[in-house]
């Protein structure tokens, strides 16, 4: 890793605690205020930075256990733990997301008082917590992916705030409770349907699935497309983590040269892939030479 590089992380990693200890301290308020007011919006909004929480201290913990070098058992290294942190983020984050929908079908049956005046403060003390961690990550996030993701999720959670203040107010004005558990119900349908992207991406990292984007079959077309190969078989593309693909294949050829596991290189490049192994057989035979490329 180079020392530019370094420094990068280390100041991404210092954006990330900033607006991790921000966030984590105030998600503890308003769930506190939460319950003390009634307001299942408020709580419904506390699920969501709930998923900042979570958002961020992944990130965090993706930068440094990421820099932890490969070694004799974990030849990858640990990058996987991203994936494997996200999985449980998503799973636990749809539970909320059902459990606010059900609260909400039971509200609007039943309907339950609701104190606005704290409601207003926390709901607003959050949109500026929002702005603040917002503006801290808003310059990382220009050349990292994973500070990208938090802060789309601290954006997320800023207009989550706008509509609670929103709910809040209309309901001083007008005394429609009802407005409460519908505000809590669209923040919580906002929220599952991210919350399941999130959760099929990272079933797909772990079973080795095709990466998002990627067709195959036009892979393989490009690749029996080259010259000399008269098949493609054991093609195999996977990622290790978000963003770092894979590629296997063995390709049956009149002869085996290594302009034509360049050519591969060269194709997976195009698809975002950095590591290819590519084996090719000479024709009527299983066994070849066997050659690695690292693009």
């Amino acid at each position: 890793m180079s020392e530019g590089h370094s420094h990068g992380k280390d100041a991404n990693a210092r954006q990330l605690t900033t607006a991790l200890a921000l966030t984590g301290t105030f998600l503890v308020v308003e769930v506190i205020y939460a319950f003390l007011s009634g307001s299942l919006a408020l709580l419904s909004d506390a699920g969501h930075m709930l998923t900042d929480v979570m958002a961020l201290a992944l990130s965090l913990f993706a930068i440094r256990v990421g820099q932890r070098p490969a070694d004799l058992k974990r030849t990858f290294g640990y990058r996987r733990t991203e994936i494997l942190a996200a999985a449980l983020n998503a799973g636990m984050l749809f539970a909320i997301g059902i459990y606010i929908l059900f609260e909400a079908y039971k509200r609007l049956r039943e309907p339950v008082e609701v104190q606005t005046t704290p409601m207003l403060i926390v709901a607003t003390l959050g949109l500026l917590v929002n702005i603040v961690s917002a503006r801290i990550l808003v310059s990382g996030s220009q050349g990292s992916l994973n500070v990208k993701s938090a802060y789309l999720e601290v954006m997320g959670d800023l207009l989550g705030s706008v509509a609670v203040i929103a709910g809040a107010l209309l309901i001083r004005l007008t005394g429609m409770t009802w407005i409460d558990p519908v505000l809590g119900a669209l923040i919580g349908l906002w929220v599952l349907p991210r919350t399941w992207t999130l959760l099929k991406e990272s079933v797909n990292v772990l079973l080795e699935g095709v990466p998002h984007g990627l067709v195959l079959s036009a892979l393989r077309a490009q690749l029996s497309a080259l010259r000399g190969v008269q098949e493609v078989h054991d093609l195999h593309v996977w990622s290790v983590t978000s963003g770092e693909n894979n590629l296997s294949v063995h390709l049956v050829s009149a002869e085996a040269t290594s302009d034509l596991s360049k050519e591969v290189a060269e194709i997976a490049e195009q698809y975002g892939i950095e590591h290819v192994t590519v084996q090719v057989e000479a024709a009527g035979l299983h066994d070849g030479g066997h050659m690695e490329v690292h693009p």
